[in-house]
C-alpha cells in the first residue's frame, strides 16, 4: 500500500516513516508531487487543518493521503499556542523563535502552573473525499530552559514527567511510543489494517 504524507516537515516525515517501517506501507513525502496547490491552514481546530491538508493532497495526486496538524496547548496561556504552534512567533518563525516567545510568556510561573499537552489530529483521506480523523495527546510540563538536542519544535521545552526528561532528550523509539503523533498514527494504522 502506498501512502502520501502531506508534510514538508522532515522531522515529522521521519517520525511517521519510522513508525510505519515494518507495516508494508510505502510512505512518500510531497517532494515528488508536482503542481501542489497552496494549502492555507486557516482552520480553528487541529482536526480542520489536518483534514483540509489531507483532502487537498489526496484529490490532487489521486492517492490515499495522511496529514496531521499538531501543536502545543498550554493551560496557563488559555490553550496557546494551539493551532498557531508552528507560527506562534510570526509567519516565518523558527523553532527557536517560537520557544523564546513561549518562555517569555511563561516567565515566573511556578511548576504547578506549567501544565501543557501536545495534541495531534491525523486525517486519512482518499481522493473520493472519504476522511477519517484519529487523535493523540501527550501530557507534560513546560521547562524554564531548553534541554536536549533531539526532536523539533517545542520538544526541548516539553518535560515528560514519567521519564524526568525533555522530549528532545528521549531516543526516537521512546518518543514514537509515547508521543501524541505516535498515538494518533497507531489508531490510523489500526484502521488501515482493518480496511
Amino acid at each position: 500500500m502506498e501512502l502520501v504524507v502531506a508534510t514538508t516537515n522532515k522531522g515529522k516525515l521521519q517520525e511517521i516513516s519510522r513508525l510505519l517501517a515494518d507495516t508494508g506501507i510505502l510512505v512518500k513525502g510531497l517532494e515528488n508531487i508536482a503542481g501542489l496547490p497552496e494549502i492555507v491552514e486557516d482552520g480553528d481546530t487541529f482536526e480542520a487543518n489536518a483534514q483540509k491538508k489531507a483532502l487537498t493532497v489526496a484529490r490532487h495526486c489521486g492517492c490515499l493521503t495522511l496529514a496531521d496538524d499538531s501543536g502545543l496547548v498550554v493551560k496557563a496561556l488559555q490553550g496557546e499556542p494551539g493551532v498557531y504552534s508552528a507560527r506562534y512567533a510570526g509567519p516565518q518563525a523558527t523553532d527557536s523563535d517560537n520557544n523564546r516567545k513561549l518562555l517569555a510568556a511563561m516567565t515566573g510561573l511556578p511548576r504547578e502552573q506549567r501544565e501543557a499537552a501536545f495534541h495531534c489530529a491525523m486525517a486519512l483521506c482518499d481522493p473520493s473525499g472519504d476522511c477519517r480523523v484519529f487523535e493523540g495527546r501527550l501530557n507534560g510540563l513546560i521547562l524554564e530552559a531548553p534541554q536536549g538536542s533531539g526532536g523539533f519544535g517545542y520538544d526541548p521545552l516539553f518535560l515528560v514527567p514519567e521519564y524526568g526528561k525533555a522530549l528532545a532528550e528521549l531516543p526516537l523509539e521512546i518518543k514514537n511510543r509515547i508521543s501524541h503523533r505516535g498515538e494518533a498514527l497507531r489508531k490510523t494504522l489500526g484502521y488501515l489494517q482493518q480496511r
